[in-house]
């Protein structure tokens, strides 16, 4: 509301109020808080109260001055932002070349910041459309709306993230064993003292070697894959000699290590950021969701016809999912005891099923690693085929794990009696917990046959007779799970998607028919390449270059995806919520990047390093490298990393991050505050024009204008009826906002 239609001038210059506007709510509203402060600064003090009145009329005149600023501010404004008309634009524009006459230094900045403006916003356009697969995604948005799009975006982020991970590795790791017989400088080649520990027996095969065993090789890892740039056991530098300049490689591949953690956790969080602040935003209670559902839940993006019908009924189940959200809140509210202790009774029943069907499938997966690992360990090879099924038992049995599990969860929560939105998060956290938990169980069990030996086979720290080079064993273990997971992506979409399109397509079958087209189920796309790169950051410190492999495979999966969607699948038709906001994905991938942490940070300071092959054989552990580094530096130096490693440096960080989190905090109350009073704001500017038609339908009569005016023309009376309430009408709307030409002043 405008200020000056409540405050007015009469002719001796005394202010005045409409008589209309003290009965506003928004005005009996200002009133009582004023009148609540003068109260208060009565009990305060004596001298503040008799100084009320002129302390109101500053208020009243700070409050034309910030008008006035906020006037000075919109003529400052540029002309294109302006609501005007054309013309109004070019005379503001004129008007404003006219007050503000530069000197040649001032034109020539003037223009020169538009020059690195305009620069800088085509250069951002450029790099924008040289975006990877920019074209595809739109034209994904354009049929399946944005819901899809976010599951390609993510696709194309993890793409980004192992290409920039896979040059990290390949910069400070390969690149310089590639140069250093190129660029004049020698290798020192690790060497460890113990002959008994230093045995590496390869399995390189030598002679003439079949087709079939060369295939066998690319989808185990051993062979001739096992003594190349893939595996850590190939790594056996060192330290590499330059010009003038020695190049420590344990220390850049630890520190290369630890580096694509962290940047991985930056870039997560970092993107992660903004979809937290949306899903805040859009943190809203019922009554404005069920508003922003009907009135702006539509997708413009969309223009296939199918897919808009498909949106449609998205729309449809969502505003269903919200009315059964609220049945089932009140049918919680309204149980009785006893019905309470059922349901809780059916609760802890399932879990109990649930705990044992994961403790079944975890104990699978330890006993198809064991198996497989000691079948491995013979020295007699029988058919091939059998061989390479037994090195892939425990991915087999993962795969079907993780098959599995989800449908029997589906099937549980329908007896649990949560609530819709509850039930897909629920299944979806079960789902990520044993997809996720299945990689720890595996290298669990890796690990126990490692670490577990006698009097005898631990000389060197570990069951070197089994294990001499254990860490590209485990590279190898990864390696197969990421080409097995490529594998049953494509192998899904081939033979599953595809038949079941053709049949649906061909078959006039009822029952076909109504099984219908495969669903595009976002969260388990989703489930699926997290655990990919889960893989990925666990194997790429026993693999260097498994990165590169989870890049190539990423693309064709993005590829795989696009046609089966475009050919095979349709959006499904009960979507997950947070499908439209990337941080249900991005908060998915950080756990995955925390588990993935834990057994890499594990076996780089806890377990001894292999004696037999790899960079570190000349240290106990992987994180003796880093420790004796800095040992050799100077003392200065040295004393400087002690104290930034110290715990008075830690401790003041931690009391220096929490002051900078409640600082945080509390500026987000505050903008919660100020969200709260702009709501507020406009509750009663609604309130003050419900007021106005209600005294403007009092000063025209009972029935509303539009009845009285429609009878009269009917009856062919004169419309002098209309004229008087429109000018009453008028009148009314006048108080608030009065002509231009009257003159309101303080």
């Amino acid at each position: 509301m405008d200020i000056d239609a409540v405050f007015h001038t009469n002719h001796s210059g005394i202010v005045t109020t409409n008589p209309l506007l003290d009965q506003l709510p928004s005005y009996q509203s200002l009133l009582y808080r004023r009148k609540v402060a003068t109260d208060g600064s009565k009990r305060r003090g004596s001298a503040r109260s008799r100084l009320s009145s002129s302390s109101s009329l500053k208020r009243d005149a700070s409050t034309f001055s910030r008008q006035d600023k906020q006037k000075v501010q919109t003529l400052q404004r540029p002309a294109r932002e302006l609501p005007k008309t054309m013309e109004e634009k070019r005379a503001h524009k004129k008007q404003m070349d006219a007050a503000h006459q530069l000197s040649s230094w001032g034109q020539w900045s003037q223009n020169t910041r538009r020059c690195l403006k305009r620069l800088k916003d085509e250069a951002r356009a450029s790099m924008k459309s040289m975006q990877l697969w920019r074209g595809d995604i739109h034209l994904i948005e354009g049929r399946f709306g944005t819901g899809i799009q976010s599951y390609f975006f993510f696709l194309r982020f993890l793409v980004m993230l192992n290409f920039i991970i896979f040059l990290l590795m390949f910069s400070f790791v390969m690149l310089p064993i590639i140069v250093a017989p190129h660029a004049s400088g020698n290798s020192t080649y690790s060497q460890s003292n113990d002959s008994v520990c230093a045995v590496y027996p390869s399995s390189t095969r030598r002679g003439l070697v079949l087709f079939r065993e060369q295939l066998t090789d690319m989808l185990s890892g051993e062979g001739f894959l096992e003594q190349t740039y893939l595996f850590y056991g190939y790594y056996t530098v060192d330290r590499i000699h330059f010009a003038y300049i020695i190049y420590n490689l344990p220390l850049a591949y630890l520190l290369a290590t630890i580096g694509y953690l962290i940047v991985s956790l930056i870039w997560i969080v970092k993107r992660s950021a903004t979809g937290f602040k949306d899903n805040m935003v859009q943190d809203e209670d019922r009554f404005q969701s069920f508003c922003n559902k009907i009135f702006a839940g539509w997708d413009f993006c969309i223009t296939n016809k199918n897919a808009a019908g498909l949106k449609k009924k998205s729309l449809s189940y969502e505003l269903k999912t919200d009315l059964e959200e609220e049945r089932m809140k009140q049918k919680k509210a309204d149980r009785t005891r006893r019905e309470r202790c059922r349901i809780y009774l059916i609760r802890v029943i399932l879990n109990v099923f649930v705990v044992g069907v994961l403790c079944g499938c975890f104990y699978s997966i330890y006993a198809a690693t064991s198996y497989s690992q000691q079948a491995q360990m013979s020295t007699v090879k029988g058919n091939s085929f059998m061989d390479l099924l037994i090195e892939y038992l425990p991915s087999i049995v993962i795969t079907m794990a993780n098959f599995i599990t989800p449908l029997l969860f589906a099937i549980i929560i329908n007896y649990e009696d949560y609530s819709p939105a509850f039930e897909i998060r629920f299944t979806l956290m079960r789902c990520v917990f044993m997809r996720l938990a299945s990689i720890g169980v595996l290298l669990f069990s890796l690990w126990s046959r490692i670490t577990t030996c006698n009097d005898k086979t631990c000389i060197c720290g570990y069951n070197h007779q089994q294990y001499s080079c254990w860490e590209t064993r485990v590279g190898q273990e990864m390696y197969k799970l990421a080409i097995f997971d490529f594998l049953i992506i494509a192998a899904v979409a081939l033979f599953i998607e595809f038949p079941r399109k053709l049949l649906v397509d061909y078959c006039n079958c009822g029952l076909v028919k109504w099984w219908g087209y495969q669903e595009f189920a976002i969260p388990q796309n989703v489930l699926e390449i997290v655990y990919g790169q889960t893989i990925c950051w666990i194997g790429t410190f026993y693999s260097p270059l498994l990165p590169a492999i989870c890049t190539i495979k990423y693309i064709f999966i993005f590829y795989i995806k696009k046609v089966s969607l475009m050919k095979n699948c349709r959006p499904a038709t009960r979507p997950f919520r947070a499908s439209s906001s990337n941080f249900f994905f991005l908060g998915v991938l950080l756990i995955g990047l925390s588990l993935a942490s834990v057994p890499v940070v594990f076996s780089i300071a806890q377990i001894n390093s292999s004696k037999a092959c790899g960079p570190f054989v000349n240290y106990t552990t992987s994180w003796e490298a880093l420790t004796s580094t800095v040992s050799q530096l100077p003392s200065g130096i040295r004393g400087l990393l002690y104290i930034l490693s110290s715990e008075v440096v830690a401790v003041s960080l931690f009391v220096i991050t929490c002051l900078g989190m409640f600082y945080v905090i509390a500026l987000a109350g505050a903008h919660k505050r100020v969200i709260n009073q702009l709501r507020e704001q406009l509750a009663m500017e609604v309130r003050d024009k419900h007021f106005l038609m209600a005294k403007a339908q009092s000063l025209s009569g009972a029935k509303p204008p539009h009845f009285k005016s429609k009878s009269r023309s009917r009856s062919g009376g004169s419309p002098s009826y209309h004229t008087s309430f429109t000018s009453n009408f008028s009148e009314a709307v006048s108080l608030v906002h009065p002509p231009p030409h009257s003159s309101s002043h303080v």
